[in-house]
Order: C-alpha cells, then sequence, then structure tokens
C-alpha cells in the first residue's frame, strides 16, 4: 500500500526567499504597488509593476515571467485572486488563485515552488489557511497513481510558503490546522475518488485501519453478515446482490476518538460509502452510472474528519463514526421495490426504488448512533452523503446543503456550520425540512410504517433533497427525539452531492473543513 494521508514532501513557512526554490508563485491581489510590498513581495514589485504596463489582462489571468540574472529565484508566476470587495465574493477567491497559481507552476517545470500569500486578505481572515489549503489541492496525486506509477506519485520535492503570518499570534496554529484538514482530505479523497475495485468496502477498511495505525482513533470493522443483518437490516438489504462475491461484501466500519480530560460536547457522523451505485434493480440505464464509485465521498468524509482528529487531538470534544460501506450490485440475490424490511428502529419500511439505497445503508447507523446519544455529553448527530441529484439542481456545484430537525434548528446547527463554512472556503446552504416531506414517506397504507423513495429520479421530484432527510429521521427514530419529547436529540443531514467534487476530476474532501471550524477550532 502506498503512503496513507501523508503529505509526500516537505511543507515549510519560510520567511525569506532560498535558491532552494525554484519558482516564486505570487497568490496577488492587484499589481498596484500597494498590493505588493511586506515581505518577500517587496523584491518583485518592480518586474511585476513593469510587466502590468504592457499587459493590460495581467491582473486577471495567471502569467508566468521569466526575471533577470539579479533575482535568485528566476521563474515567477503571478496568479490574481480577483476583486475581493464585491457583495459576493467570498474566501474562495484564495484557494482558487493558489491552485491555478501552482498548477501552473509545475507545468513549467517547477518541482520546488515558493507560494507567496498577498499582503492584502480583505476582511477574509482564514485567507492563509485557505491558501495553503487550494495549494495543497492543485499538489495531490491519486492513490492509484501513487501505488501503481511510483514515478509520478508527488508533482513536487518541496513547497514552501512565504508571507505566511507565522509570526502573529495563532500563525504557527493556523499552518498545523491547514496541514491538518489537508491530510485528512487526502484520505477523503483517497477513499472517495479511488475506483470501485481499489476501494471496494473490505479495502477501504484495510486502508482505514492503515491509516489509523498507531493512532488515538479506534477502528472496529464488523463484517460478519449475520451481525449486519441483525444490527443493520436496512444496509443488509443492500449488500445482499454481493452475496457470492466476496470482495464486495458490505462492511460497517465504527471510528471512536476520545479526548484526554473531560468531554464538553459529542459528535455523531454517519457516512454514506455506497463504494459503487449500478442502481440496482431500478438500474441508471442510459450512461448514468459512469462516475457513480463517488457515491462513498461522504463516507470518505468520516474517515477524513477523524484524520483531522488524530493530527489535531482536540481536548473537550468526543466523536463516534460510522462509515456504512456496500455496493449497490445487481443479481439474483438483489433487493427490489415492493419489498417491506424493518429497520433497526423497529420501523416497516417499503421500498419504492432500489436506487435510494444511501438512506438505506444509514439509517441503522443512525438509529444506533441515536441510542448512544442519548448517554453522551451535548451530543450532535450528522449524516453525510453524496445523496440527491436534487441538491446539485437546487444549489449548484461546490456546496453542500445543510438540514436540520427542530433541536438542532433551536441550537443554530445549520447557521454554525455554514459560517464555518464561509470562513474555511467549504460552502454551505442551508434548507429546511418541512412537514410535506415527512408526509411524503408516509407508508399510504397499513401495510407498511414508511415509503423508502417514489419512482422517479430526486432532480424530477418537488422537494427531492428534503424528503430523504424526513426519512432517515423516521426510520431511524429519530423521529421521537423532537422538539416535543422529553429527550430531544440535535441532527442534521448534510447532502455533498453537489460539493464531493467533480468526475472527472479531484473530489474536494467536503465537508471536512467546514465541520473542523465549526466543532474543532476554538
Amino acid at each position: 500500500m502506498a503512503d496513507t494521508a501523508q503529505l509526500l514532501f516537505p511543507v515549510t513557512v519560510e520567511s525569506s526567499e532560498s535558491a532552494e526554490f525554484d519558482c516564486v508563485v505570487i497568490v496577488g491581489t492587484g499589481l498596484d504597488a500597494t498590493n505588493l510590498q511586506g515581505g518577500i513581495l517587496d523584491k518583485y514589485r518592480e518586474p511585476l509593476v513593469a510587466y502590468k504596463q504592457v499587459d493590460k489582462n495581467a491582473e486577471d489571468e495567471v502569467f508566468v515571467l521569466n526575471l533577470p540574472e539579479k533575482f535568485s529565484i528566476r521563474r515567477l508566476v503571478y496568479s490574481p485572486t480577483g476583486p475581493l470587495n464585491r457583495d459576493f465574493d467570498d474566501v474562495r477567491a484564495f484557494a482558487d488563485a493558489a491552485c491555478k497559481g501552482v498548477k501552473r507552476a509545475t507545468a513549467a517545470g517547477s518541482t520546488k515552488p515558493l507560494v507567496v500569500l498577498p499582503a492584502k486578505s480583505g476582511s477574509f481572515k482564514s485567507y492563509d489557511v485557505v491558501t495553503v489549503l487550494g495549494t495543497l489541492h492543485g499538489l495531490y496525486v491519486p492513490l492509484e497513481i501513487r501505488e501503481d506509477v511510483p514515478s509520478r506519485k508527488q508533482k513536487v520535492t518541496r513547497l514552501g510558503f512565504a508571507n505566511f503570518p507565522a509570526t502573529v499570534p495563532n500563525g504557527d496554529k493556523s499552518f498545523k490546522l491547514a496541514l491538518a484538514i489537508e491530510r485528512a482530505r487526502i484520505v477523503c479523497r483517497d477513499i472517495g475518488g479511488s475506483d470501485p475495485e481499489r476501494m471496494a468496502a473490505p479495502r477501504v477498511a484495510e486502508y482505514v485501519q492503515q491509516v489509523f495505525k498507531n493512532s488515538p482513533v479506534n477502528v472496529e470493522i464488523l463484517a460478519d453478515d449475520g451481525r449486519i443483518l441483525k444490527e443493520y437490516p436496512l444496509l443488509a438489504a443492500v449488500n445482499r446482490a454481493t452475496k457470492n462475491v466476496s470482495r464486495h461484501h458490505c462492511r460497517m466500519i465504527h471510528l471512536t476518538y476520545t479526548p484526554e480530560g473531560p468531554i464538553k460536547k459529542t459528535l455523531f457522523l454517519v457516512g454514506k460509502g455506497v463504494t459503487y451505485d449500478t442502481g440496482g434493480a431500478d438500474v441508471k440505464a442510459g450512461g448514468h452510472m459512469a462516475g457513480m464509485h463517488r457515491d462513498k465521498c461522504g463516507a470518505a468524509a468520516v474517515a477524513g474528519f477523524f484524520k483531522v482528529l488524530s493530527e489535531l487531538r482536540p481536548k473537550g470534544v468526543k466523536v463516534y463514526g460510522a462509515m456504512a460501506m456496500v455496493r449497490n450490485s445487481i443479481g439474483s440475490e438483489c433487493y427490489v421495490s415492493d419489498e417491506i424490511i424493518t429497520s433497526r428502529a423497529g420501523v416497516r419500511v417499503r421500498i419504492g426504488n432500489t436506487d435510494a439505497e444511501g438512506r438505506m445503508a444509514m439509517a441503522d447507523a443512525l438509529c444506533e448512533c441515536k441510542e448512544k446519544a442519548l448517554n453522551e455529553v451535548n451530543p450532535r448527530i450528522f449524516t453525510i452523503a453524496t445523496l440527491t441529484g436534487h441538491a446539485c439542481i437546487a444549489v449548484g456545484d461546490g456546496y453542500s446543503i445543510i438540514m436540520d430537525n427542530g433541536p438542532a434548528r433551536s441550537n443554530a446547527v445549520s447557521a454554525t456550520v455554514q459560517a464555518a463554512g464561509d470562513e474555511i472556503g467549504d460552502m454551505f446552504e442551508v434548507s429546511t425540512v418541512r412537514r410535506e416531506d415527512f408526509n411524503f414517506v408516509c407508508g399510504p397504507s397499513e401495510y407498511e410504517d414508511l415509503i423508502q423513495c417514489n419512482n422517479e429520479p430526486s432532480s424530477r421530484t418537488p422537494r427531492g433533497h428534503q424528503m430523504p432527510a424526513a426519512f432517515l429521521i423516521k426510520a431511524s427514530g429519530l423521529d421521537k427525539h423532537g422538539l416535543d419529547s422529553e429527550r430531544p436529540l440535535c441532527y442534521s443531514h448534510i447532502d455533498i452531492a453537489a460539493s464531493s467534487g467533480p468526475f472527472p476530476g479531484v473530489p474536494t474532501g467536503a465537508p471536512i473543513a467546514a465541520l473542523t471550524q465549526a466543532f474543532l477550532v476554538e
């Protein structure tokens, strides 16, 4: 197995330029003199201002300069953020510029780039962390390449950051935070982005065990079909079609992080880990199956969040994780529409569409978290999933959707996560679960308590991303822990179908950064 969740090259904060680097990458907020002062920027002001005189598009596009011999580093890439003061500008401008800049540098032949942060950051106080994350996103190498093509396992041999505010209060802490989040996103990308055989459920379990070996994260793997059927009957239904293909058998992966000292809050994260989604008996026909190996990005994000925990080892917060790893295959054993299956919570669920397997995979694990949460301190429960195409239609690429139950809404969970995402460039939109969503999933006859789904794609179903949240609440028994109960529990559903990343392309690692900022950063 290739090195897991590691940066394969040194990443440092530099106080000055060094001939050890072969390219300067300036993440720039403008080419006027006031934007090019402070630290290393002073040295490059003259050639950059001069270049602006001959190229009116200089502040709009990435460009490369060959500097005179008096410069110790003669290759310079300038990557502009664009405006930062309009109503709609946000901190992602720094990540975008850093990613484009370092990609241009490596395309030009650089293997040791020095990324220079801008002198001005507008109102974006986490611009430094976001710039580091954007840079490192541009340097990620897929796991299969690292394993199968060692000559291409890394794009650079060294990376430096200059003008990073490490000398200000919390500067070193910010750099450590950025590297922890990136290592977490490597875990997420490795699991979420790898093909359905490389990251079939048993191999995900092996990878997770390797990542958390000798760490404060406890890993438990459940592979026994009998126990899975008894404890996670809805998950077991999805797993049936893999009966005769052992390498595709499901795994329930439990992760636990317990801090030193008193516990102030407890987080529960349940991730959808569908290693490949054929649609099942309701097959994804017409070319809609391609890319469905990415349907495990929710569980991948759960693993990634635990990597942040293992790196930062925060005090005061205890975290449980459940990665429901399963393949939605087609075959003589596959579950079909019209079946009625009783969930862990004792709720009779009629199957409406086998392509709605993600909520099936998570519902029983969510019920288990509900059971544990009743005995924990200040619990917050989340499901994370690439669940609906409707989410993509509703908010567009790059945005996660978060929905609260009543207790979570009263505690401003969605608002907290959205604000954290805005700060660190991991964007969220807040949606609301309404009475229509609960009415939609109620069983239409006395045979069943719930209908799992209709037989239309979510993208053609009104309120197509809210209805699954209502299903998860009722199928898990969380509806018994709303505002009107004696034991209310905070639950929020996060749909990352629109934010998990493009295919073809590299997974984003959403929503790791936002959850880290919301719950682990003081």
